[in-house]
């Protein structure tokens, strides 16, 4: 049986990751809105979109502790850009009645880029996958300033962008990273049609659910 990963349906690029589980195979892609939706899938992916509007609608909808305790009983989740940042354990420059999800040992900087009109393209090492660099797209992105030990670094800023702008403070932060079951990008692969961060979050999923 295929397994079935969500796709957290609040706000963001939700038929686009949809899109991309599904092209990956042998998995089931479904929205997620409410607390029976999300006991019936074996993983979970946490779109982009603004984190703290995020947070309060998954208190809206009734699924911050349900989603708390998904993951802390080791339901495999993918967070992108906003993903990230709900998952991470600490936030810098968020609100503070901003909640999270946990489940990776990382502290992230909010808006670490700048704003929408500093988002940027660059190739990115990302280390498990093969086929050359990953295209990752920056928009209003977080980075990671500090990991935790049992946290693994899979890609950092280059020093220069694709148009061979100086990175700036942006070099070597990193921006994809994962813990156990918790895979997070601070950039944004469904907008690009490379599937290989969906796969391996794919094969992440199907390893926890043989």
């Amino acid at each position: 049986m295929d397994a079935v990963i969500g796709v957290l349906a609040l706000q963001g690029d939700v038929r686009e990751h949809a899109a991309a589980l599904e092209a990956c195979g042998d998995v089931r892609a479904v929205a997620v809105r409410r607390p029976s939706e999300l006991d019936a899938v074996d993983a979970l992916v946490i779109p982009g979109g603004e984190s703290t509007t995020m947070s309060r609608l998954l208190q809206t909808f009734d699924l911050l502790d349900p989603l708390r305790k998904r993951i802390v009983d080791g339901m495999p989740a993918y967070g992108s850009c906003a993903g990230m940042i709900l998952l991470a354990s600490e936030v810098l420059d968020g609100r503070p009645d901003q909640q999270q999800l946990g489940g990776l040992d990382v502290v992230v900087r909010r808006n670490a880029f700048g704003r929408q009109v500093d988002s940027f393209e660059t190739d990115l090492e990302f280390g498990g996958l093969t086929g050359g660099p990953v295209r990752a797209v920056f928009i209003r992105a977080p980075w990671v300033e500090e990991v935790g030990p049992a946290v693994e670094v899979l890609a950092t800023v280059p020093p220069r962008t694709l148009t061979g702008a100086d990175a700036g403070a942006a070099a070597g932060r990193a921006v994809a990273v994962r813990q156990g079951s918790v895979l997070a990008t601070a950039f944004h692969p469904e907008l690009t049609g490379d599937l290989r961060v969906h796969g391996l979050f794919c094969e992440m999923v199907k390893a926890a659910t043989r």
